[in-house]
């Protein structure tokens, strides 16, 4: 059973940053990805990055939110700049995903709330 724990979520102003962890159980991960659902909304894709460090984003989020892994501690990173209201949603953990291709993979992890103000 492959397991995600996230963490860092939490309650901002607009305009300030979070930044959000995700470990594995797994030590090697074809890629890892970020995906939200906002109250009333499907749930999308955030970003994604390979083992490799290939990444994908999301229009909504390009040039605000940067994606970053640590291999060898099976971690990778959402750093969120600039947080708008419309960020306000549960991130979840996924992995081994084809994110480029918007493909989710098979594990998620138990989401993190991250709420933002104006």
């Amino acid at each position: 059973q492959v397991q995600l724990e996230e963490s860092g979520g939490g309650s901002v102003q607009a305009g300030e940053s979070l930044r959000l962890s995700c470990t594995t159980s797994e030590s090697f991960f074809s890629a890892m990805g970020w995906y939200r659902q906002a109250p009333g909304k499907q749930r999308e894709l955030v970003a994604g990055i390979t083992w490799g460090g290939a990444t994908t984003y999301s229009d909504s989020v390009k040039g605000r939110f940067t994606i970053s892994r640590h291999n060898s501690q099976s971690t990778v990173y959402l750093q969120m700049n600039s947080l708008k209201p419309d960020d306000t949603a549960v991130y979840y953990c996924n992995i081994n995903g084809d994110y480029s291709r918007g493909t989710e993979g098979y594990y998620w992890g138990q989401g993190t709330q991250v709420t933002v103000s104006s």
